[in-house]
C-alpha cells in the first residue's frame, strides 16, 4: 500500500513537473524500460485531465450562477444599468 502512494506521488511530481531535474531523468527512462510504469503514468494523467475539467466545469457553473443572479435580481439593478450602458445593450 505504502509503495503504490509513493509511486503516485512520484508520477504527480514527474507529470506536474515538480520533481527536481535527475528524478525526473531517472522516471524518463523508467519509463521507456516499464510498460507498466507507462500504463500508470497514462492513467494518472487521464485522471488529472477529469479533475481538471470537472473543476473548470464547476467554475463555469458557478460564474453562470452569480452572473445571473446579478442579471436578473431586483437589487442589482444599478449594477445591471451600468454594464447595459457600458456596453450598449
Amino acid at each position: 500500500m505504502r509503495t503504490s502512494l509513493i509511486e503516485i506521488e512520484r508520477i504527480d511530481q514527474w507529470l506536474l513537473n515538480q520533481d527536481a531535474p535527475a528524478s525526473h531523468l531517472l522516471m524518463d527512462a523508467r519509463l521507456v524500460l516499464d510498460p507498466v510504469l507507462r500504463s500508470n503514468v497514462r492513467d494518472q494523467k487521464t485522471s488529472h485531465d477529469l479533475i481538471r475539467r470537472y473543476g473548470r466545469q464547476k467554475l463555469i457553473n458557478e460564474i453562470r450562477k452569480v452572473e445571473h443572479h446579478l442579471f436578473t435580481a431586483d437589487q442589482h439593478r444599478s449594477f445591471r444599468d451600468k454594464v447595459k450602458s457600458i456596453f450598449n445593450f
